[in-house]
């Protein structure tokens, strides 16, 4: 087995590290850890450097489209062995990359005799191989390379899951996100997606001037949403700090600043339930622009995410289980208030609160004890009773004020303010304002929070008072727009669970 780089052997250069005394009390298999045993006792270095490619499998395969012109022809890739079958004198596998899996055939005929041995021996299914060979076809019209050179770059100590049943167990693909990627290719086309996902993003604001900033992590004053905080200590400072549950404040104070159009794509973490829509650490994209209203928040996000499924999916319907959502613009939009009337036919405002509560209590809605005015049971009757029918993209707006603390007043309607959501699925997937830039508007409604803060509400905001003194030097009329990465990622794949498309979830740790 060729175990060389730049024609000089590893082994030559630096001693072999000595694997005997290990066993497979671990993670580590035995059969495995004896093979490597077997590879150092032939003074080869199992874990060599580097390895030069001329294509990866993706290209080679491509060969195979113009066959016989390039019959024969040679070429040197690297990945990971699958599925081996060993036929006396010819060994077989798969070789697979990121980008595609090739079958490889070495023969012993091709190879030296002691290496041939060495592979058919102490090789096997999971170890990371460079090959340099042929290109050819087999009887059976399958596309393959004839390996003339082998190279052992990376010696696998943990055995892959069984060939025909896989990795199924849920748990463990969480928690062992780096093996459901070694054996669920559609797995790991599934971050694919989100990676260029969010690239379209960038480039979809990149073409309308917006500037992309990074703003605290670590916060003094948490902020930008209702939610519960993760609190830490700052030994030097000698002060609580929390990780930030939103990006908005800081990015208004940017806007303050003279920036007129800024977004940034923030981790965001919150002291929550999780479940299937909800990690406790999750990722989002803010978007703020000055001289804009919630209306032209809604434009820009119905363009984008219109834009970015035509792009990744090359067509607007999206598939959820047995549901197809249509993505095609345009989008429904309505009021909270109408749409509490066209899918549960009620008119909250027609209803004293008793009224309100009863209906809240025969409809099992949680917390209907917390609200106190008819804009509180607006919105908690539409979330337990019309958020779930809105599967096709709809955008609800105009949100009483009671739970909108950063939104700028309606204009028109007392009480409520210029706010939309908008819902996929039954989901929140995104949401926006007229931002509030009367400072002292702001500040009472700060106080008002942290009211509810002091009487047990542990989602309630605190008060900002340099947020508040930003806002005292001007903020020019703007419009802002958070939009879920993770959920829109789940919507263009298809996906009930968020954490299908978050590399690593949050899990309970094991023993």
């Amino acid at each position: 087995m060729t175990m060389e780089i730049n024609n000089t052997d590893i082994s030559e250069k630096m001693p072999l590290p000595d694997y005997t005394s290990l066993s497979g009390s671990g993670a580590f298999d035995d059969s495995k850890l004896a093979k490597l045993n077997g590879i150092i006792s032939q003074g080869l270095n199992p874990y060599p450097y580097k390895f030069e490619k001329n294509g990866d499998i993706c290209d080679i395969l491509k060969k195979f489209e113009d066959f016989e012109k390039n019959d024969g022809l040679s070429v040197r890739t690297a990945g990971r062995l699958y599925n081996i079958r060993k036929h006396g004198k010819m060994i077989f596998a798969d070789l697979g990359d990121q980008t595609g899996r090739i079958q490889v055939l070495v023969r012993k005929g091709n190879l030296p005799d002691e290496e041939f041995e060495t592979v058919k021996n102490l090789v096997d299914s999971g170890d990371i191989i460079g090959v340099q060979g042929e290109i050819f076809r087999t009887k059976r019209g399958e596309d393959s390379i004839s390996v003339s050179e082998f190279v052992l770059l990376s010696k696998s100590l943990c055995a892959l899951p069984e060939k025909f049943h896989g990795l199924k167990d849920v748990e463990t693909r969480y928690r062992k996100r780096y093996l459901d990627l070694i054996v669920n290719a559609e797995k790991r086309e599934i971050f694919v997606m989100r990676s260029k996902m969010i690239s379209e993003i960038r480039r979809f604001l990149a073409e309308r001037e917006f500037l992309e900033f990074e703003t605290p992590v670590l916060q003094t004053v948490y902020g930008g949403a209702n939610a519960r905080p993760f609190t830490t200590f700052h030994n030097c400072l000698g002060q609580n700090l929390f990780l930030r549950i939103a990006p908005e404040l800081y990015l208004k104070r940017l806007v303050v600043g003279g920036y007129e159009k800024v977004f940034e794509i923030a981790k965001n973490f919150r002291n929550e339930d999780i479940d299937t829509t909800h990690n406790p650490e999750f990722t989002m994209i803010e978007v703020y622009e000055a001289y804009r209203d919630y209306n032209d928040m809604m434009d820009l996000t119905e363009s984008l995410i219109s834009e970015l499924v035509f792009k990744l999916t090359g067509g607007y319907e999206v598939q959820m289980g047995e549901k197809t959502i249509n993505l095609r613009s345009p989008w429904k939009r309505i009021s909270m208030e109408d749409a509490l009337k066209e899918y549960a036919g009620l008119d909250v405002f027609a209803h004293p609160i008793e009224e309100l509560k009863k209906i809240a209590i025969e409809n099992r809605i949680e917390d209907y004890e917390k609200a106190k005015s008819h804009g509180e049971f607006l919105a908690l009757l539409f979330e337990g009773l019309v958020e779930d029918k809105l599967i096709n993209p709809t955008f609800i707006y105009d949100f009483p004020v009671e739970n909108s603390p950063l939104a700028k007043n309606h204009r028109e309607k007392a009480g409520f303010v210029e706010r939309f959501e908008l819902f996929l699925n039954g989901w929140e997937l995104a949401n926006g304002y007229s931002e509030l830039n009367d400072p002292l508007e702001q500040e009472k409604r700060f106080e008002d929070q942290d009211k509810k803060r002091k009487l047990g509400d542990l989602e309630a905001q605190t008060v900002d008072y340099d947020f508040i003194n930003a806002l005292g030097y001007g903020l020019p009329p703007t419009g802002g727009m958070g939009l879920g990465i993770d959920r829109l990622t789940m919507i263009l794949a298809g996906l009930e669970s968020i954490k299908e498309v978050i590399l690593f979830p949050q899990m309970k740790r094991e023993d």
